[in-house]
């Protein structure tokens, strides 16, 4: 698990998959904001007017994917909406954009996928390597 979170602290922005109303996916972009080893979770915000609000809210579980040339990491989780006060205020304190985009912390909502899974791939090594953790 450390190459995997390294590779997401490195690469924050990350593809994230949900479920839609319509039974359907969704993928978005979004940016990883923390990262939480002890706790084997990944942290970001959105607005509780967005679809994806609604629809993490709906249906928890999640999948994300990160990259970079012929290395990608996939994670699935659930998602958690039990980001302590003090968190959301650093995450808040320590984004520009999202000090840019809402006036005070707590007009977001904070939320961490729980990595149920995480699968690490590259395929420029030759056979290209692949390792699975299950985390739960």
């Amino acid at each position: 698990m450390k190459k995997i979170n390294e590779f997401l602290r490195k690469h924050k922005d990350v593809a994230l998959a949900t479920v839609g109303q319509d039974k359907k996916p969704k993928v978005r972009a979004f940016e990883i904001v923390g990262l939480d080893d002890q706790l084997n979770s990944l942290y970001f915000f959105t607005a509780d007017d967005k679809e994806v609000y609604s629809q993490i809210k709906s249906n928890p579980h999640v999948e994300l994917l990160a990259m970079e040339g012929s290395v990608s990491v996939r994670i699935a989780g659930m998602v958690h909406f039990d980001v302590p006060n003090s968190t959301a205020k650093d995450i808040y304190e320590g984004s520009p954009v999202l000090q840019h985009m809402y006036p005070d912390y707590k007009r977001v909502e904070y939320f961490r996928v729980l990595m149920e899974s995480a699968d690490f791939y590259d395929l420029s090594t030759d056979p290209p390597t692949e390792e699975n953790y299950r985390l739960v």
